[in-house]
């Protein structure tokens, strides 16, 4: 009996919580344009850890480390079973739903970060910093490679996205990742965001939707 709760135990914390949280830089050519980078040649990979995670409804507090917290909404996949070595025409089969997530950016530490050549984990991955929004089975998805999303802000929608804007597909991603690490159920993959990026106040009111649904509500404070 008591091996039996440690495993149901187990699987509960597996599905709430992901071993793993991937995240994907400059993967839609006008956002790379607008901050003024270079288009990548390959997927930018950086990770988050679990304490970064908001689950929707949530409250977002802007930390006292930062004065320009930017959000940068993003579709999420979430790995369904473990792979490595992933091939490409063989990547849909490792993930079977998609949600949508915004990943806060305190882009005053990052840019003094890159400036020095230094990583920039902790203008991307500090506590809160990865809310994340319902998922959808990509069953359900009339055509998994046609998905609008969308972020709004105090009503206003302010970023925008289209799959078929992704310069690295959701299979090009998933199989270029588990070149480097062993994929596991309940891993997340934020997939990169669009134009529009923009700085976060106290008391705004952020919306992400999937094909005009809305999936995310994340307050600042």
């Amino acid at each position: 009996m008591a091996y039996c709760r440690i495993v149901i135990i187990f699987v509960t914390y597996n599905t709430l919580f992901p071993m793993k949280i991937f995240c994907i830089g400059r993967n839609y050519a006008e956002h790379a344009r607008e901050l003024g980078n270079e288009l990548p040649t390959e997927p930018l990979v950086f990770m988050k850890p679990t304490t970064a995670l908001l689950q929707s409804p949530c409250d977002f507090y802007i930390p006292d480390f930062s004065d320009n917290v930017q959000h940068e909404v993003e579709l999420v996949l979430r790995i369904s079973k473990n792979g490595k070595h992933i091939a490409e025409k063989f990547a849909h089969k490792y993930y079977d739903h998609i949600g949508i997530g915004i990943d806060f950016t305190a882009r005053d530490l990052q840019n003094r970060l890159k400036a020095k050549g230094s990583p920039w984990e902790i203008a991307k991955a500090f506590d809160g910093s990865a809310p994340i929004g319902e998922f959808i089975p990509i069953a359900k998805l009339p055509d998994p490679k046609n998905i609008d999303f969308a972020l709004t802000r105090n009503g206003t929608t302010v970023q925008s996205g289209h799959t078929s804007q992704l310069i690295f597909s959701f299979d090009v991603l998933v199989s270029y990742i588990s070149r480097f690490f062993t994929l596991q159920q309940g891993d997340l993959i934020y997939t990169g965001t669009p134009e529009g990026v923009g700085k976060v106040a106290i008391g705004d009111d952020l919306r992400g939707s999937i094909n005009g649904r809305e999936m995310l509500v994340c307050k600042v404070r």
